[in-house]
């Protein structure tokens, strides 16, 4: 099967080039490959007349010192210190450097200087060939008991066919780039410019868990119905951000004894926007992001079966703010998520100076979550259209506050063709408990907490478009944050660190 796929990609990347003007002139300054030599011998794109075709395939193998059975829809692998993670594996390591997936942009002259873009992306986990979906990890472990689940996570690619952007628009060099569509947040650009790592999964924990460049939460890594205006005017760069509420609010009640027939229907409020000011000059380059972010929804666990010690029977029926409906469910909980519900706001600074050969890396984002000033009830709307089964518009008992800081430096050498990163992350969370009692005995997450993540790894370039990689990465947490369940009596983390050693291979074009 991969020599077909190998045999495949080379038929379609030698159609193109085959068909390309040699350097042709482009109006999107894009120059195409102009034969298949220079495809695989160089960086080229596979550009016709402004539209380019791109993509990766990374994938690996590697070994964690507390993990699960991997998951087919699984697309960031087990590095990072899991809440569920037990015993060691080896696994089929997806997407360590960068996510696998297939692409296609354009830039199109319509009038001197105004282009038409586009861009419709997504990503494929390489060890299945499913589309990357991490709600799906979620709800392959529905009522299982908790030592029996497979991996489980949270993200914003949630099986949409294009999980990662579809968005278009218009573009000027004079007067910038305006786009509207499911687009990165500005948060999510910041960090694939300030991690040291470059977001890559298996070495950075910015990259993998997208609480940093979401503002408070992962799924709002990437924002649908979303306007997007970026400026460049000599040293200095701005962008704006808008997302439209979109989707469903579900069906919400307060009452102790809340039933189908008398819950309320709400409106979405899930809007959000943000603001990017940066600057480069010469060798230095920082950036500062302000996002806020209505109705952000975090999902940490699988429905919880009725051997759970905590909330026994969220996995079969519907619940708002911990109580369980009375009576029939209002939907059903097949294929369903558990969103703890919060609005957010995120600052963000973050700074890189090269000095070849290497790269300095430094960066901060300061967190506050509150409930949100308007609920979500059951039935409302999660990434990829997935629906709330249970929902808390209430867990917080004070406003959280996160701190996030990380570092890191690039070593290349080799003539170029090899680097050698290394990188620091951590994050601070504070009680948020009233009272705020945390003592061992009865800790919780919402007592104050620390996590910290360091990697190294060597990545080596045999071509522009195939290189080689072997690193190891070790996370651990602590107080509140090595809490695996949000609720009494405290579940902890199976085991509060993870060391993770990966080797693999990647290929872009």
């Amino acid at each position: 099967m991969r020599t077909v796929r190998r045999c495949a990609l080379a038929a379609l990347a030698a159609s193109i080039v085959l068909h390309h003007p040699a350097h042709a002139a482009d109006p999107s300054g894009e120059a195409g490959c102009a034969s298949f030599q220079e495809f695989m011998h160089s960086d080229c794109p596979l550009t016709w007349h402004g539209i380019t075709l791109y993509g990766t395939y990374d994938v690996g193998v590697g070994w964690v010192s507390h993990g699960l059975p991997e998951s087919p829809y699984n697309y960031e692998g087990e590095s990072l210190v899991n809440r569920n993670g037990n015993g060691s594996q080896w696994l089929i390591a997806p997407n360590n450097l960068t996510q696998s997936g297939l692409g296609i942009r354009g830039k199109l002259e319509f009038m001197q200087d105004w282009f038409v873009v586009f861009n419709a992306a997504t990503g494929i986990n390489p060890q299945s060939g499913q589309l990357a979906n991490m709600a799906a990890t979620n709800v392959a472990n529905n009522g299982l008991p908790r030592a029996s689940y497979a991996f489980a996570g949270d993200g914003a690619r949630a099986g949409q066919t294009f999980n990662d952007e579809f968005q278009g628009g218009i573009s000027s060099a004079q007067l910038g780039t305006l786009t509207f569509g499911r687009q990165r947040a500005l948060g999510t650009d910041a960090m694939l410019v300030y991690d040291p790592a470059a977001g890559a999964y298996s070495f950075s924990f910015i990259g993998y868990n997208g609480l940093m460049a979401g503002g408070g939460d992962t799924q709002d890594t990437r924002w649908d119905g979303a306007l997007k205006y970026r400026l460049a005017y000599g040293p200095v760069h701005f962008g704006a951000m808008y997302k439209f509420a979109d989707g469903s609010g579900g069906c919400y009640s307060s009452a102790a004894g809340w039933t189908a027939a008398t819950c309320t229907p709400q409106q979405p409020h899930n809007d959000a926007y943000g603001f990017d000011l940066g600057t480069v000059i010469e060798s230095f380059s920082a950036d500062i992001v302000y996002q806020h972010v209505f109705q952000a929804i975090s999902v940490l666990n699988p429905l919880l079966g009725p051997q759970s010690p905590t909330q026994p029977y969220q996995s079969i029926a519907n619940s708002i703010n911990t109580i369980p409906i009375t009576g029939n469910n209002l939907i059903g909980t097949t294929n369903t998520e558990y969103g703890i519900v919060t609005d957010n706001t995120a600052v963000m600074v973050a700074a890189r100076y090269v000095w070849d050969p290497f790269k300095f890396y430094a960066g901060y984002e300061h967190i506050t979550q509150n409930n949100p000033s308007r609920p979500l009830g059951i039935g409302a709307t999660a990434q990829g259209g997935y629906l709330l089964s249970g929902v808390e518009d209430d867990n917080l008992d004070s406003t959280k506050k996160v701190q996030v800081y990380w570092t890191g430096v690039k070593y290349t050498f080799n003539d170029g063709r090899t680097d050698l990163t290394a990188s620091y992350y951590g994050l601070q969370q504070a009680t948020f408990r009233v009272p705020p009692t945390c003592a061992p005995a009865n800790m919780r997450a919402s007592c104050g907490g620390h996590f910290t993540e360091g990697s190294l790894y060597l990545d080596h370039r045999f071509t522009r478009r195939l290189d080689v990689y072997a690193g190891v990465a070790y996370s651990s947490v602590s107080g509140g944050l090595a809490i695996a369940i949000p609720h009494a009596p405290g579940v902890p983390y199976y085991h509060d660190d993870n060391l993770a050693p990966t080797v693999g291979f990647r290929f872009t074009f």
